[in-house]
């Protein structure tokens, strides 16, 4: 089985930052592309950014020069670091990985979500 936990999630005021975690462990053969979602209250999940096997990343527009996706093949986790949080990043955060779980299957898994709440 496959499991991802997150962490790191929290409570920051405006302008702070914040480091999400979100660790992959189970029958892993090898994980491809790791991506970062969010839903606020309200309203439909949206990607916030991707990163390949390689480290090539992708971003929201609305996270761009805020938000850093990587990766530690290593330990088989993924990172979101944010900085210059705004109020409307509140919202909760999502992994998702592909996983390839040998002898060519691989399946979406996604991780339980943690809240980040921006306020002063």
């Amino acid at each position: 089985q496959v499991q991802l936990v997150e962490s790191g999630g929290g409570l920051v005021q405006p302008g702070g930052s914040l480091r999400l975690s979100c660790a992959a462990s189970g029958t892993i053969f090898n994980i491809k592309n790791m991506e970062w979602y969010r839903q606020a209250p309200g309203k439909q999940r949206e990607l916030v950014g991707s990163i390949t096997s390689s480290g090539s990343t992708n971003y929201a527009d609305s996270v761009k020069g805020r938000f850093t996706i990587s990766r530690d093949n290593t330990r088989n986790t993924v990172y979101l670091q944010m900085n210059s949080l705004k109020p409307e990043d509140t919202a909760v955060y999502y992994c998702k990985a592909e996983i390839d779980i040998g002898l060519g299957y691989a399946y979406d898994y996604w991780g339980q979500g943690t809240q980040v709440t921006v306020s002063s």
